[in-house]
């Protein structure tokens, strides 16, 4: 069969469904973003994409990973439309007809100039006709190709309630027949938080993953840095638009320095710096720049911008203004109210004015409640509690974060943190 490598090796099963889903993993948001365009319904697009990795499953084994598996799914996905739409079309029309039908001849992807397929994807499942809530998880699953596990653990709310979320917003879509298609500018700006709020979620689930062996999946930050980049193409007087790139553009910097050569997790203090990717840190650095001649408030992405930028700018971690970090955090936490947001702020505080006044401030998240499930505020306070001596608590604490982690390398790096502490 065409596209299939000489050398394609035949598998075991346990080795063909690992090498397997590692190329669902990066294929299945690319497929289903391109065959929304050619059926302009997403809901269908992302059945016609399980169906292709239905056939993969039960070819790939015992015939090998084609060449190009991404153009296999996408051929096969495209075969099993042709296959829907002329059987549709039988049931009305003869077979004569059906030859000179020019849907079925035209069955490929549309030239379009306006951008990116999966550009398109984030401004359609953010359709104001769904919640807010509803076009971030539903544009999460099909683009980021998230689990409802992984979208209900960025939103801290219940499995359930995300899966119900996803299935009424593609229902939804399809009843309001919403357009596959990037807006024009001035229908974007309804849509533009929504839109810049689901690529900051799947560029943290790139950055710190919620689940699985591995801390973090590089594919999901590029696919997010890349809409962060055409959507500042698209906005370029937007500062939080521009925000939000610079933002992504600092924190994908430091991708390299993050893990070990065993992919151990390294956390920022202990990061080599040398390994930061300065290219990166030079774009993040004039995004900002070109953010902040734009004038106004500044929104909750340039603020973390700044926030990035304060530890770009260190050449070492002795040198981080723990003090303007903190300043920051306070600002951001008037703008958006988060419990991680305040999180972090005790970080700094902690940093800027001893590990003490940090405390004050974890104990008063701990007493409120909000965080009680969240692994990393056992994990800041056991922190804390070292520096201050408090030994014994602070391995409590780092035993009770390690039992919150959902990730495993972050699992291991906490117990064995504890370790070094006893």
């Amino acid at each position: 069969m065409s596209g299939w490598t000489s050398s394609s090796p035949r598998w075991s099963s346990p080795a063909a469904a690992r090498t397997i889903a590692a190329i669902f993993r990066i294929e299945l948001p690319k497929l289903v973003a391109r065959l929304a365009r050619v059926v302009r319904d997403v809901g269908r697009a992302e059945e016609l994409a399980q169906d292709a990795m239905v056939s993969a499953l039960e070819r790939w084994p015992t015939d090998g990973v084609p060449g190009n598996p991404g153009a296999w799914l996408m051929t096969t996905a495209k075969h099993r439309a042709f296959d829907q739409l002329r059987r549709a079309k039988l049931a009305q029309r003869t077979h004569e007809e059906l030859r000179h039908d020019p849907e079925l001849h035209t069955m490929r992807d549309p030239d379009d100039d306006i951008g990116d397929d999966l550009l398109r994807i984030v401004f359609t499942a953010c359709h104001p006709v769904l919640t807010t809530e509803a076009r971030v998880a539903l544009t999460l699953r099909l683009l980021g190709g998230l689990t409802t596990t992984e979208i209900a653990r960025a939103f801290l709310v219940p499995e359930p309630t995300i899966a119900q979320r996803i299935v009424r917003a593609k229902r939804t879509l399809a009843e309001a027949g919403v357009p596959f298609e990037v807006p024009a500018a001035v229908d974007r700006a309804p849509r533009l938080a929504s839109v810049l709020e689901v690529i900051y979620l799947i560029f943290n689930e790139g950055y710190a993953a919620t689940v699985g062996g591995d801390w973090m999946r590089p594919e999901l930050c590029a696919d997010a840095q890349r809409l962060a980049r055409t959507l500042a193409g698209l906005q370029p007087r937007e500062p939080e638009v521009l925000g939000l790139l610079a933002l992504v553009e600092l924190q994908a910097s430091r991708l390299r320095a993050r893990t070990s050569p065993d992919g151990a997790p390294i956390l920022l203090l202990d990061q080599d710096r040398a390994r930061w990717d300065h290219l990166l840190v030079r774009r993040g650095l004039r995004a900002l720049v070109r953010a902040e001649l734009l004038g106004g408030a500044r929104g909750p992405y340039a603020l973390q911008a700044a926030i990035a930028a304060c530890h770009a700018r260190a050449h070492a971690a002795t040198d981080t203004e723990w003090s303007r970090i903190a300043a920051l955090y306070a600002a951001l936490m008037l703008v958006t109210r988060s419990p991680i947001v305040e999180l972090n702020r005790a970080v700094a505080v902690g940093m800027a004015l001893g590990p003490a006044a940090g405390l004050a401030v974890v104990d008063v998240l701990a007493a409120d409640g909000a965080l009680a499930g969240y692994h990393l505020l056992p994990s800041v306070r056991a922190d804390l509690l070292a520096k201050l001596g408090r030994i014994a608590e602070a391995r409590a604490e780092l035993g009770r974060a390690a039992d919150l982690a959902t990730n495993g390398a972050e699992r291991e790096l906490l117990r064995a943190r504890a370790a070094r502490l006893a």
